[in-house]
């Protein structure tokens, strides 16, 4: 890794902690896919439908932002059909704060929930089964 991936560096009396910004963006999709009604992360728009990422490419649904001290979020995901958006939004949002802030030491000044897309619990499980 080249010194400019790391987004948070810190010394130490024994040296220096450095974390990723790919460590915090696993974090952010960690959080997010544990919130039940979340179907999974979006890797954006693919011939107007929304691409459904496995669990191995997790971060690549999440966009960080990170200063010293700081960072924003943007998280893109697919939500199951049936929920409620703005409630599974908000609980994504305090989730993926909470989890960044407390395994990293960055203060989350926003997490931006971006809704790619809405799909049936079969549809999941079907894309699942493929991946494996």
């Amino acid at each position: 890794m080249e010194p400019n991936d790391f987004v948070r560096e810190e010394q130490t009396g024994l040296g220096s902690i450095r974390i990723s910004d790919e460590v915090v963006k696993v974090i952010a999709g960690l959080a997010a896919t544990e919130i039940i009604g979340v179907a999974g992360m979006s890797g954006g728009l693919v011939g107007g439908i929304a691409e459904m990422l496995g669990r191995k490419n997790l971060s690549k649904g999440i966009k960080v932002e990170v200063g010293e001290k700081e960072a924003a979020v943007d998280v893109f995901v697919i939500m199951e059909y049936g929920i409620r958006i703005p409630d599974i939004a908000a609980q994504i949002q305090e989730t993926v704060k909470s989890a960044i802030e407390r395994m990293t030491g960055l203060n989350v000044v926003e997490v931006n929930v971006n809704v790619q897309g809405v799909t049936f619990a079969s549809e999941v499980r079907e894309e699942e089964h493929r991946v494996r």
